[in-house]
């Protein structure tokens, strides 16, 4: 089964945030023998005048929100454009609609913000970049705010802390779907230095 990553992209999103990601889930498939595992696009409100980065690249993402397949893992990044998306009604409900059906919803830095603005977090725990920590406390009250932490895991919601950690994270994700072999291989293609997860301490107990 080939598992659609949808990478969602707004205005001065961090570069890093979704290209580290979007790396990991791509050279996986790239290095996959048998059936690919990912396949990685894009999405955005709009196509055309193309997303700047806060870096300043430009990006002409695939899909907009009318026309976007669902997701199998919904990535979510951030960056200062996330908190003027949080208010984004298009992209609030656009998360909503995605997370009913999306096998995982994984957050990168502040774009934890994003699902907590969507609700998403209720009841969870998750984290952030360590600047946003207490930001996200106050946007998502019923959200445990948790720092000192890569990335938390709540089974469907995956949120990680800041621009690098979501390498981390999507590896992690590699991990938790086809092993740490897999994912061990795709770090050492990358020459990221990782290390597996022994186990997943983070799913809170039913």
């Amino acid at each position: 089964m080939t598992r659609t990553v949808l990478i969602a992209l707004f205005d001065d999103v961090d570069t890093l945030d979704f290209c580290g990601p979007l790396e990991v889930f791509a050279i996986t498939g790239q290095r996959a023998t048998g059936p690919v595992p990912f396949a990685v696009t894009t999405v955005a409100e709009r196509v055309n005048p193309a997303i700047t980065t806060r870096s300043g690249l430009r990006v002409i993402p695939y899909y907009t929100f009318a026309n976007a397949p669902q997701a199998d893992l919904l990535v979510v990044p951030g960056g200062v454009g996330a908190r003027h998306e949080l208010r984004n009604p298009a992209v609030i409900n656009f998360i909503k609609r995605q997370v009913i059906e999306a096998e995982l919803v994984i957050s990168i830095c502040t774009g934890a913000l994003i699902l907590g603005a969507a609700g998403v977090l209720k009841g969870l725990q998750a984290t952030t970049h360590h600047t946003a920590l207490d930001e996200l406390a106050q946007l998502a009250p019923d959200c445990q705010v948790v720092g000192d932490r890569r990335y938390v895991d709540n089974g469907q919601v995956i949120t990680s802390a800041g621009i690098t950690a979501g390498i981390d994270t999507a590896l992690y994700v590699v991990q938790r779907l086809f092993g740490a072999t897999v994912a061990l291989e795709t770090a050492a293609h990358m020459e990221y230095n990782w290390s597996p997860a022994e186990k997943s301490p983070d799913i809170p107990e039913k």
